[in-house]
């Protein structure tokens, strides 16, 4: 089996994370490819962010050429999945969804830990369309910024730490870490704190095997069905763009290599 996990920022060394979180959660036999889009910002921080990213992501997937049986989508809160499982014909899964729906299996109640305030509200309308609302304690934002998290791992664990015990003060019984940056986290946010924490790339790669072991995908009867054929200008931009030019242009750490493909 081939799971596909996709980073919705151009930041390759969150990429090298969350495949390192993927691929050690991993059954034996399933591989494990992670990648980014070839444009987009950098970090996803608000509405305007979120929808670029799922833009560059959507476009990055039109340009694949490889198969895969599963795609992960490694944003926590943001737009983009649904076009994802109308272009594709295999199961797609995204962190905020998986992370919530185990954290039910394992408590009454569960809380999320994200970075920035602002992204609070856009998490809470995700679990709200989800339907997986009702069960959640809180979504409390940490302060860090996206790419902070990876600056002082220390300093991001004390805070995700610190902030993860006020949840649990709020009734949170089950922790969902909210950010793929997060990724790899859990176990010693788990340490400290001394309930579940659920890492949504984790989760949801699990969740991807047992859906594509079954050999079930999206329905594609109605609202998922593909979408209909017509001229969209200039699409996809991918195609417009070499590795190398990517690379210098939007994030200089983007190569072939680190994006596993």
């Amino acid at each position: 089996m081939r799971i596909l996990v996709m980073n919705p920022n151009t930041t390759a060394s969150m990429t090298a994370s969350i495949r390192a979180t993927a691929t050690a959660v991993a059954s034996p036999g399933t591989e494990i490819i992670a990648t980014e889009p070839l444009w987009g910002p950098e970090s996803i921080e608000g509405h305007f962010e979120g929808y670029l990213s799922a833009a560059a992501v959507l476009d990055r997937l039109t340009t694949l050429d490889f198969p895969f049986d599963a795609l992960v989508m490694a944003g926590f809160g943001e737009p983009g999945r649904e076009g994802a499982q109308e272009l594709l014909d295999v199961p797609v899964l995204d962190i905020t969804e998986s992370a919530a729906q185990m954290a039910m299996m394992l408590g009454h109640s569960y809380g999320v830990v994200t970075t920035l305030d602002r992204a609070v509200p856009q998490i809470r309308d995700r679990l709200l369309t989800a339907g997986l609302l009702q069960r959640c304690a809180g979504v409390r934002g940490t302060g860090l910024g996206v790419l902070e998290l990876e600056e002082d791992a220390e300093r991001t664990t004390r805070i995700i730490v610190e902030t993860a015990r006020e949840a649990v003060r709020d009734g949170a019984e089950v922790i969902c870490l909210g950010c793929g940056g997060m990724a790899g986290l859990q176990e010693r946010v788990s340490a400290e704190l001394g309930v579940p924490v659920v890492d949504g790339v984790a989760a949801a790669v699990k969740f991807a095997e047992a859906v594509a072991g079954l050999g079930l995908a999206t329905s594609a009867v109605r609202s998922f069905a593909a979408p209909r054929p017509k001229r969209i200008g200039s699409w996809p931009l991918s195609t417009h763009l070499s590795l190398s030019a990517a690379s210098s242009s939007r994030n200089a750490d983007f190569s072939s290599q680190t994006s596993g493909i």
